[in-house]
């Protein structure tokens, strides 16, 4: 068997495999390879969707002293944003406003709560400088970075 041979039946195995794990009927190299993308793709929509039901913030209370909760969901023009802390936060809001602001959100309707604990509710649209580039998961990002930031300078 030449080298070409090799190659060929080791690229063929390796498509079959891959077909196999993305549970795909295709026959042929590129609709195997559009099926593992779009395989790919509903298994990140999964991933987002356990890590919005779970409300985990990715930054251990080691890191952050402040126990908290983010949450961010697409819309057809923008985000849902969910932010829970366990302690009241005064200044955490400007500090996340600010976020909005360099993400090109605009703020649409926001309910917010700082009595006992941070409670905020709200909704950002995307205005006409930045339509496209972000997702839900750089707006939980910037969040919970503006979180920490704000906890850091108390």
């Amino acid at each position: 068997m030449s080298s070409r041979d090799r190659k060929k039946a080791s690229v063929y195995q390796k498509l079959q495999r891959l077909r196999s794990v993305v549970n795909s009927t295709a026959v042929n190299k590129t609709s195997i390879i559009v099926d593992a993308s779009r395989y790919i793709e509903e298994l990140k929509e999964k991933v987002e969707v356990l890590d919005q039901e779970t409300g985990t913030s990715g930054i251990s209370t080691s890191q952050n002293p402040l126990p908290m909760q983010v949450a961010v969901e697409a819309l057809e023009k923008g985000f849902l944003i969910n932010v829970f802390l366990e302690k009241n936060c005064p200044g955490l809001l400007v500090s996340i406003l600010e976020i909005f602001e360099e993400l090109g959100l605009d703020v649409l309707d926001a309910r917010v709560s700082c009595q006992e604990n941070f409670q905020l509710e709200a909704i950002g649209g995307e205005n006409q400088s930045n339509a496209e580039g972000i997702d839900a998961q750089m707006v939980k990002q910037a969040v919970m970075q503006a979180i920490s930031k704000w906890s850091e300078n108390i």
